[in-house]
């Protein structure tokens, strides 16, 4: 009857691909509607083997699609369970976004692991963190996933090729079930070899456990790190941890034992500078040369906290020499969050360039890898209401903070400066002067040759009348031909645009 129905319908004139659309919808929508998984499960018991009709199916994706959603639906069903694992076998894992279906199965959840790994060692840096983000996310379904999942990445650290990036998939993968509300400290102690170190196994368990330090842990870690003869140093390298001895540290206001301090400060460096190397699980080499750099680093940058805008100035000097040392940046970053996110921070500043925001520019100058921290923070500020304020001062803040963009890009962190500034333009929600502000800002900064991926952000917003059409010289020499000439060199070099 339904091809009956097709058939009319075509040859009423109507295309022979959407009569199938059609037909297709219907059948989809019935089937979804009367599924059955215990009259399903009945198909291997009567057939005895895997039907013809279910290996075609597969072979499409508005089929395949409908496989998913009902193996959602019916996580428990034997038969839609044996499909995906077909559908897995036929090439198509990459389909399978679900992490519930994937995971009833360790073929299917396997694939779709080496999947994601593969995708993270092959992609750019643009889209790294949202690939790694994303595994995270699917490998923190169930303690079964994860574990499987860390015990593997394990194994593939210990590979010299792409090792670093499974390290950091690691790290990622305990972030996120922190994030989650798991505690994943044994797994973590397990694997990471503090198992053969018990006191310093106990002690750390029991503050990331916590997510807290406390000075008797803290004494039992340094003590044990400041022997002759350590534990490996990358017992204390567990992001957490660190993260929790920087917020000791650097955030304004914190209560810290002043006794303990010295403890907190030395491990922090000793974890930030130390290098060690093991040759069959024995240790070969151990350099310390720089903890004690660090550690002055580190007491001279945290001594600044709080200080008064004018004892800042005062103490600019010494705190540009710290800044050279990562982990004292990573400090300052944190510090000046803490300062710059305070409600009436802004109110109160009498200066144009408040100094937090230029200890960010000396950071941004000397750790790339810091760079997007930065412009994450500069963007949180950027979109912070600040009602406060009067609008004229808001703009002036924004400009403010549009030059510190500026300064980023000019420094290298060019895409995803760019990429923002672009996404504000597409949303409408950004004040229009701000943008043309930006434009006129890097032309000034910049010269050919450009990129095709520079040409494809930046020109629609030079090219834009509403933003830039006041702006444009008429040839006469002025100081506005900048952005007529920048708009004819890249219609000029047609083969550098993006394809």
């Amino acid at each position: 009857m339904a091809n009956l129905m097709a058939e009319w319908i075509i040859s009423a004139g109507t295309n022979i691909n959407e009569v199938r659309s059609m037909v297709e919808a219907s059948l989809r929508d019935m089937i979804i509607k009367t599924f059955d998984p215990k009259k399903a499960d009945t198909i291997f018991s009567e057939e005895g083997e895997t039907p013809a009709w279910l290996t075609e199916m597969i072979e499409h994706p508005t089929w395949r699609s409908l496989v998913y959603r009902l193996a959602e639906e019916y996580p428990d069903c034997l038969m839609l369970n044996f499909t995906i694992k077909l559908i897995s076998d036929a090439g198509y894992q990459g389909e399978i976004t679900s992490i519930s279906t994937a995971a009833q199965q360790i073929e299917v959840f396997s694939r779709m692991l080496k999947t994601s790994v593969c995708k993270i060692l092959s992609s750019n840096d643009d889209t790294m963190m949202k690939n790694i983000k994303d595994t995270a996310e699917m490998i923190c379904h169930s303690e079964h996933t994860f574990v499987y999942s860390q015990v593997l990445l394990y194994y593939l650290m210990q590979e010299a090729k792409g090792s670093h990036l499974m390290k950091r998939l690691s790290q990622e993968i305990v972030k996120c079930a922190f994030e989650h509300g798991h505690d994943v400290t044994p797994v973590i102690m397990a694997l990471n070899g503090s198992t053969a170190y018990p006191r310093a196994c106990q002690a750390l368990s029991s503050m990331l456990s916590r997510n807290a330090l406390n000075p008797a842990d803290i004494t039992v870690l340094y003590k044990m790190f400041n022997d002759s003869d350590p534990p490996p140093v990358d017992l204390i390298r567990a992001p957490q941890f660190l993260e929790l001895l920087i917020d000791a540290l650097f955030k304004p206001n914190m209560k810290l034992n002043q006794e303990h301090k010295p403890k907190y400060i030395y491990l922090l460096a000793y974890a930030a500078s130390v290098s060690e190397s093991f040759r069959r699980s024995q240790r070969h080499s151990l350099k310390q040369d720089e903890v004690k750099l660090t550690i002055q680093a580190v007491e001279k940058a945290i001594g600044s906290v709080g200080k008064t805008h004018a004892e800042l100035v005062a103490d600019l000097p010494v705190i540009y020499n710290c800044i050279k040392y990562s982990v004292v940046s990573v400090g300052v970053i944190r510090w000046v969050e803490a300062e710059v996110t305070e409600p009436s921070y802004f109110k109160l500043r009498t200066e144009h360039t408040p100094i937090h925001l230029v200890l960010l520019d000396e950071v941004v100058s000397c750790h790339p890898l810091l760079q997007q921290k930065v412009l994450d923070l500069i963007i949180k500020l950027f979109e912070s209401k600040q009602d406060e304020l009067e609008i004229l001062v808001q703009l002036e803040l924004r400009k403010v903070l549009l030059d510190r963009m500026v300064h980023l890009l000019g420094k290298g962190h060019v895409i995803p400066v760019l990429k923002y500034i672009k996404q504000c333009w597409s949303r409408g929600d950004t004040d229009i002067s701000l943008i043309r502000y930006f434009i006129t800002e890097v032309l000034e900064l910049v010269a050919p040759p450009y990129s095709p991926e520079f040409i494809t952000l930046f020109l629609p917003l030079v090219e834009d009348d509403e933003i830039t059409g006041m702006s444009r010289g008429t040839g006469d020499g002025s100081e506005h031909d900048v952005i007529s000439e920048f708009i004819v060199h890249c219609h000029a070099q047609p083969t550098e645009k993006a394809k």
